[in-house]
């Protein structure tokens, strides 16, 4: 069975801390990562080396839902998170391993992202707008700087 990888660098104006922060916090996660028409819930959330997380999707429009989780392998404070993601549908098997690095520069975060395992039943190009919609949601999460 074949799968795909995708890949994505941003450059975000944040720093480093609130962007991994926002990748680790299950409110954060839920406002960012689902792709626009989805809403998210994280349904378990243990940010830690060998912690668990799970995470649903909904399709606003259909009312679908479908639910992934996977175990944390690296996390390096505001410089790295590896990721196992494994979805609850036996139709889309395997296990993709998720990198996210984090890399101060003069304007903010670097992050690069790393997608691999990708099961062949979703296409490549799908997983790719659904991460430039998931970053774009990101930066407005992450640059904007509010007085507390």
């Amino acid at each position: 069975m074949s799968t795909g990888t995708v890949r994505f660098h941003r450059i975000l104006k944040a720093p480093p801390e609130r962007v991994y922060r926002a990748f680790l916090d299950p409110d954060a996660m839920a406002k960012f990562l689902p792709p626009h028409g989805f809403t998210g819930r994280v349904l378990e959330m243990d940010a830690r080396v060998g912690g668990v997380y799970r995470m649903q999707f909904t399709n606003f429009s259909s009312g679908h839902t479908h639910a992934f989780g996977g175990k944390y392998l690296e996390l390096v404070p505001n410089e790295k998170i590896v990721n196992t993601d494994l979805f609850d549908d036996p139709n889309l098997p395997g296990q993709m391993i998720t990198t996210i690095s984090l890399k101060a520069v003069s304007c903010g975060t670097e992050l690069t992202a790393v997608q691999e395992g990708i099961p062949e039943a979703i296409p490549v190009e799908m997983c790719y707008l659904g991460w430039q919609e998931t970053l774009a949601l990101l930066a407005q999460l992450v640059e904007p700087e509010i007085p507390g």
